[in-house]
């Protein structure tokens, strides 16, 4: 048995390949680094650097490795973004996806992981959002991710591909030393840049009708999400009944207040952070309810808000003082 982790090389890429080889699973890793990184990749962990979209490396993967199934983690994830690059988007995350079910299809390879994402839903009305939730994605990262699960469901119906797709929200903290989040645009990223460059943070409007202005979203810890991933592989590989869809939400929200107080407490660093305007669609809150993977997947926060800023902390501040000294 031996799972294919695309995007293996990335910051949540990466923490799922170890917790699969933590477990035992034979893992080989599918990335063309354009965010990840080689030195993410354990050492022994096969690794073919390559594109989604490049079909005889995909199926050359899938052959050499003896690939029996495939956690999809690959694509372009910045939501933003794709709103200025519609057509980048579409192709690493629609055309990318396709290419890699039909060569899976090709090869009768029966299992898949999908990476799919809260931004699915757009904003949604409502406190508590669960995967019944009106899908509403208001960039074209959430439309592909939506496609994406489409794609998956129309290959159940003509290939008996069996599948799960799990919705993320906001992942952060490190499970490892040498792991972290290195994205341009993700909140802890951008704290922790500003911090170590003695910039002051910032805070996109703080009049929301929340506990303290600030928005309030699902954070959850990469470690907890990875090992649910394994989870879902267990499931398909016993063939257990499984849900297509499954949110990895906390079912508590935190603030980006609250954030921004954990990290002054964490790195002893006092500050306070500049508060600029609100970004246009940014909803006061988004919270999940991770019930359904809590009953199949192992499902569960291990983790404090303050653990989860301690590890993301650790790992960016020792990258920055090891970049620094090489």
């Amino acid at each position: 048995m031996t799972w294919l982790v695309t995007g293996g090389a990335g910051y949540i890429g990466a923490h799922v390949v170890r917790a699969f080889t933590e477990q035992g699973i034979d893992v080989v890793v599918l990335d063309d680094l354009s965010s990840g990184h080689a030195g993410f990749v354990p050492e022994g962990v096969p690794f073919v650097r390559g594109s989604i979209l490049d079909r005889e490396l995909v199926l050359s993967a899938l052959r050499h490795h003896a690939v029996t199934g495939v956690v999809h983690v690959a694509g372009f994830k910045y939501a933003g973004v794709s709103v200025e690059r519609p057509l980048h988007t579409y192709a690493q995350n629609v055309t990318g996806t396709l290419v890699l079910l039909d060569a899976m299809a090709e090869l009768e390879i029966t299992r898949m992981v999908f990476s799919s994402s809260a931004a699915v839903y757009g904003t949604p009305d409502t406190d508590l959002v669960t995967e019944a939730t009106a899908k509403n994605p208001q960039s074209p990262y959430g439309e592909s991710k939506l496609i994406g699960e489409w794609l998956l469901r129309d290959l159940e119906v003509a290939a008996g591909l069996r599948h799960t797709s799990l919705r993320y929200f906001n992942v952060v903290g490190s499970g490892y030393p040498d792991v972290y989040d290195t994205s341009p645009h993700n909140l802890f990223p951008l704290v922790f840049d500003a911090l170590l460059a003695g910039r002051t943070p910032r805070i996109n409007g703080n009049d929301y009708p929340t506990s303290d202005g600030t928005c309030v979203r699902d954070y959850i810890h990469v470690s907890d999400l990875a090992l649910s991933h394994v989870a879902a592989a267990r499931r398909l590989d016993s063939n257990a009944d499984i849900e297509h869809v499954y949110n990895l939400g906390s079912g508590n929200g935190v603030s980006v207040g609250e954030i921004m107080a954990a990290v002054r407490s964490v790195t002893g660093i006092e500050f306070t952070p500049e508060v600029t305007a609100r970004r246009p669609g940014d909803p006061a809150r988004i919270v999940a309810s991770g019930d359904l993977a809590a009953r199949d997947l192992d499902w569960r926060m291990r983790h404090t808000l303050v653990e989860m800023v301690d590890s993301a902390w650790r790992a960016r501040s020792d990258a920055k003082l090891s970049n620094e000294a090489g």
